[in-house]
């Protein structure tokens, strides 16, 4: 008696594991390498994550440490250790919630939203730069094709 060989089904997007596998590796290589890339940018002494909290308090305002931690895709226990270091360096601080006693507030000093403004963008446009090398086109691509990744991510239950 002959036996099947069982062929393993294509994937939705027609792909087979060899291009899903590549897929993989070129992205995981590129996300190291973007992130050492941004490590090695300018910093003023705040990693890019240290930067976005400071970002997104002088934009929006103060705002509960978990609403902040969620926009940014931060778990409690990194975003905790970001605001420990950010209040003891005098840029950021916590207050307690004035309706809810188990919320907290956090919100910029004038020395934070120094820091944030006078290094944001600067820094932002330094990052940005590996993305020059692409055409209006590509990038618009690229940024449709990141998006569809991450809501895949999202439906699967995983922050993105």
């Amino acid at each position: 008696m002959a036996v099947r060989r069982r062929r393993t089904p294509r994937r939705a997007s027609g792909g087979d594991d060899t291009l899903r596998r590549r897929a993989v590796e070129e992205t995981t290589g590129f996300a190291t390498a973007f992130l050492r890339w941004v490590d090695s940018t300018d910093s003023d002494g705040l990693s890019y994550p240290r930067l976005r909290v400071l970002e997104q308090l002088g934009c929006e305002g103060s705002a509960m440490m978990r609403v902040v931690a969620g926009r940014l895709g931060l778990s409690a226990r990194n975003m905790t250790a970001l605001v420990d270091s950010l209040e003891a360096e005098g840029l950021v601080m916590r207050r307690p919630h004035p309706a809810d006693r188990r919320a907290v507030l956090l919100e910029l000093t004038g020395k934070g939203r120094q820091a944030s403004v006078a290094c944001f963008e600067r820094r932002v446009g330094a990052i940005g730069e590996v993305f020059d090398d692409l055409s209006m086109a590509d990038s618009r691509k690229l940024l449709e094709l990141l998006a569809k990744l991450r809501e895949g991510i999202r439906r699967r239950g995983t922050r993105a």
